[in-house]
């Protein structure tokens, strides 16, 4: 069901959801936490189809803040949405305009569930700051994702220098698989250490640049980023050992190569995570990632820079 409010108020919300849940019964009657999207009006419909997948999974109030024209006149709009048209979960659109364009603590609160964690999500236009936010003060969990930005590692550097306990971003999560995979290889015997690493990912890709900079971490030895053209993602590791080589290759998008010395050729699954995977699996977790923490305080802007110009890291 659908409830469009024109110049509404945020408690005149509340008894519209209560009205859509009393005449199409509760969709959701565990709800886990709460989701606030930040995006801009025009660009939310991509965010709520993957947060309303990930709701199946976590069943959430979905609170959307699509900014409009901060210029018009100040009033706010909203759009509610339950049953089919919101997952497992409700959705309630917040379309602001003048004043109200700036979404904040203080438009939302009426509508978050009580006693709940809060997570916010930035799909794309994150701020500088996001832990400084209004509602990324109030937030358990503040996901952004560096990959939509227009300028990626510019992007990544900012959630370095800026990075709060709660951050995270969906660059690292698209990662995941990856660090299985080069993880179960590397708790493998081996007859001689590691010794430097090659990475190979797309120039603008902050993933290439923080699978380096894990790599870097855990294995503490030399990490070279070799650059594919951008848009290509990773599409390889190669650990360099005295024994010989062990290489993983993604040739395609969804399946990989590992070669090692000696041994005929594994092909693995290892397909390109979509936005809903990502945040489903952000969802999973409400304490901070300490991993990811680590990982990102461990780049500077000098670093971010040259690992892409191609330089050992």
């Amino acid at each position: 069901m659908i409830l469009d409010l024109s110049n509404t108020t945020s408690s005149q919300i509340a008894k519209g959801l209560a009205s859509l849940r009393e005449h199409g019964g509760v969709t959701a009657l565990g709800r886990v936490l709460t989701l606030v999207v930040i995006t801009k009006s025009g660009m939310e419909e991509e965010a709520i189809n993957a947060a309303n997948v990930a709701s199946r999974e976590h069943p959430c109030r979905i609170i959307v803040l699509a900014a409009g024209s901060p210029g018009e006149r100040t009033r706010l709009n909203a759009q509610l949405r339950t049953g089919e048209h919101a997952g497992a979960s409700e959705v309630i659109v917040l379309r602001g305009r003048g004043e109200l364009a700036i979404g904040s603590e203080s438009l939302v609160a009426p509508l978050l569930l009580p006693d709940a964690p809060i997570v916010a999500w930035w799909p794309r236009n994150a701020p500088k700051n996001a832990s400084q936010t209004s509602i990324g003060r109030i937030a358990h969990r503040r996901i952004t994702d560096s990959a939509n930005e227009v300028d990626p590692l510019l992007a990544l550097e900012n959630i370095g220098a800026t990075y709060r306990a709660g951050d995270t971003d969906l660059a690292w999560t698209r990662l995941t698989n990856w660090r299985v995979h080069l993880a179960a290889v590397l708790d493998q015997p081996s007859p001689s250490p590691i010794i430097s690493v090659v990475v190979q990912g797309a120039s603008d890709s902050p993933s290439t640049i923080l699978l380096a900079a894990w790599l870097r971490r855990a294995l503490d030895v030399p990490v070279a980023i070799v650059a594919d053209p951008p848009g290509t993602g990773i599409r390889g590791v190669r650990l360099r050992r005295s024994s010989g080589d062990i290489c993983l290759h993604r040739p395609g998008f969804a399946v990989a190569e590992l070669t090692k010395p000696g041994q005929p050729t594994q092909r693995i699954s290892l397909p390109r995570r979509t936005l809903q995977d990502c945040l489903a699996e952000e969802l999973r977790r409400l304490d901070p990632d300490e991993v990811f923490g680590e990982t990102v305080l461990s780049l500077g802007a000098s670093t971010i820079r040259h690992e892409n110009a191609l330089t050992t890291v």
